[in-house]
């Protein structure tokens, strides 16, 4: 009975928001829009005369759409998972939840049920739309269905190691930070576990789910058990110390004093904010945890570059394998720390304090945006030094370096400023995060599905611009809808606008080599993105926050 009241307190109280059912409606219009794009821009190049050519139509693809929805559950068990347990903490709900009737594996397996059946909405959401791509033929029902068993189980495991690591950690940064490192992780070890063993897909996910949907292939059942496994095990260790890492030791007085005198108190900077996210336990204790896991997983990326480096020809894409997760998760990682820098602060009262003070917006603006790089400054430097490593190995030119390094440097400070944005201008800390990390995630999972259109459909790139139109417009239209909810800034509306246009036009010049086009293009469009949200984020800060200011 407690179980299912914590089921329905995650899914019944909190989704009866229009926004359980937008998402819903976004997901299933999206991949219905990639549906019409990728046949727009096969009948634009190519003529369908016989059957088999529409069957090979429906292979392609439904193998764009597998490992895009692979993606995409996986991102979002981890995201719901760790968000549940993390406002229950920032909030000192999670207090009260330990101290009543509940068990532990009541719980911990109620939160983990009710972030499972948030990805499970989505999933049913997309069947229609993967049985219309099924009707062209190139795969079976029975392909599909051992599709979204995977996917299925992908999501599972994920959402178990998330939610295992949200009880374990004390802030959201820290579990969100953890598991990008987990899931990077994930794919390294299944790609090494593929490139050793070269046996069945037992470990990689992106493997699994392009097994699949092979014609031979059968059940997936050593994935599936190997997902169970992980599942199991990191429910029994979260049960097993939920009530252990979220108690609370309360030292009497006179043990503090029989302990010494008391610290000589700090000197605080001219900034306090930027003071106190760098100087003291804003982003939790034990931070080392977080830089520990960011190294095993900047080691784990030069391992993978090194070993192609020492082939006679290096695979371009077996080194983007290498960098790309690492690159992805210190994005995500970074728009995490500056979305929940203000989130935390407003679920723990202390926002309030903050917008009562003398501070002004740009003290407390630059001290959070600063703050972000000298708290956890691994994010930033390790995935530059892999840039950098590439130039001495031989596997990139210094002038590619170059462009490679500023153009993570724009991204850098555009996720960061988003991640400030989005916590501003949103109320709910669920909103905020979802929208900063979401808006990351789908820039990546966008770019590298049309990518993968372009490139399986051939033809003349430039000619691939119209069928592209309405995903560009869908994207505008979307961008602008999640950052005005509270400030329709006309610089975010410039913003939104170009943003997808010339994330295009910088996938087709990659595509077409021109790598001082891709980075002109992408710091001029993320340039002008960065300042667009950071404006509004000093001059409306008053608006954003609810502050009222008397006149002069």
């Amino acid at each position: 009975m407690f179980l299912g009241a914590v089921c329905e307190r995650e899914v019944m109280v909190v989704p009866r928001t229009r926004g359980l059912f937008v998402a819903r409606a976004v997901y299933a219009g999206t991949l219905l829009g990639i549906v019409t794009t990728c046949w727009l821009v096969l009948t634009g190049t190519q003529a369908i005369a016989t059957p088999g050519d529409a069957a090979r139509f429906g292979g392609t693809l439904m193998r764009i759409l597998a490992p895009l929805q692979l993606a995409l559950a996986m991102l979002a068990a981890a995201l719901a998972a760790v968000v549940a347990v993390g406002v229950e903490k920032d909030r000192r709900t999670l207090e009260l939840l330990l101290v009543s009737r509940l068990g532990d594996a009541q719980l911990v397996i109620g939160k983990l049920v009710g972030s499972l059946l948030r990805v499970g909405l989505l999933l049913v959401a997309a069947v229609p739309v993967f049985a219309l791509a099924a009707t062209f033929g190139g795969v079976t029902w029975p392909q599909v269905a051992r599709m979204f068993l995977v996917t299925a189980a992908a999501a599972g495991a994920t959402a178990a190691v998330a939610n295992a690591i949200a009880f374990w950690r004390d802030t959201t940064f820290q579990a969100l930070a953890i598991v990008a490192c987990v899931l990077v992780g994930w794919l390294a070890a299944g790609e090494a576990a593929a490139t050793w063993a070269a046996g069945p897909a037992v470990v990689s996910p992106a493997r699994a789910v392009f097994a699949a949907l092979s014609p031979e292939a059968g059940a997936p059942l050593p994935f599936l058990a190997v997902c169970g496994v992980v599942a199991l095990v990191a429910t029994a260790w979260a049960v097993a110390g939920v009530r252990r890492w979220n108690t609370v030791v309360v030292v009497r007085p006179d043990a503090v004093a029989a302990a010494g005198p008391a610290p000589a108190p700090r000197r605080v900077w001219a900034n306090p904010v930027l003071w106190r996210e760098m100087r003291t336990r804003a982003h939790g204790r034990a931070m080392v945890v977080v830089r520990l896991a960011w190294l095993l997983s900047f080691l784990a990326a030069v391992a993978g570059v090194a070993a192609e480096a020492r082939s006679a020809s290096p695979d371009r894409i077996g080194i983007a394998v290498a960098i790309v997760p690492t690159i992805l998760a210190s994005l995500i990682a970074i728009a995490a720390l500056a979305v929940t820098s203000v989130t935390s602060e407003r679920d723990r009262g202390t926002f309030d304090l903050l917008l009562v003070s003398d501070l002004e917006p740009r003290e407390f603006v630059w001290g959070k945006l600063l703050g972000v790089v000298g708290s956890a400054p691994e994010l930033v430097v390790l995935p530059l030094a892999l840039c950098l490593g590439l130039a001495p190995l031989g596997i990139a030119t210094w002038e590619h370096v170059a462009y490679l390094c500023l153009g993570l440097a724009v991204l850098s400070c555009f996720v960061t400023v988003l991640g400030l944005y989005a916590g501003l201008s949103h109320a709910t800390s669920r909103q905020a995060i979802a929208v900063a990390l979401g808006i990351v995630a789908f820039l990546f999972v966008g770019v590298a599905t049309t990518m993968r259109i372009m490139v399986a459909f051939g033809g003349s790139f430039e000619l691939q611009l119209a069928p592209f139109l309405a995903a560009i417009v869908g994207g505008a239209v979307g961008l602008y809808a999640a950052l005005s909810a509270r400030n329709p800034s006309p610089a975010v509306g410039w913003a939104s606008a170009l943003l997808p246009a010339l994330t295009f036009i910088a996938i087709t010049g990659f595509l077409q080599g021109s790598s001082l086009q891709v980075f002109l293009v992408v710091l001029a469009a993320y340039g002008f993105g960065t300042a667009a949200l950071l404006v509004p984020s000093i001059a409306a800060f008053d608006l954003l926050t609810g502050r009222t200011t008397t006149g002069e």
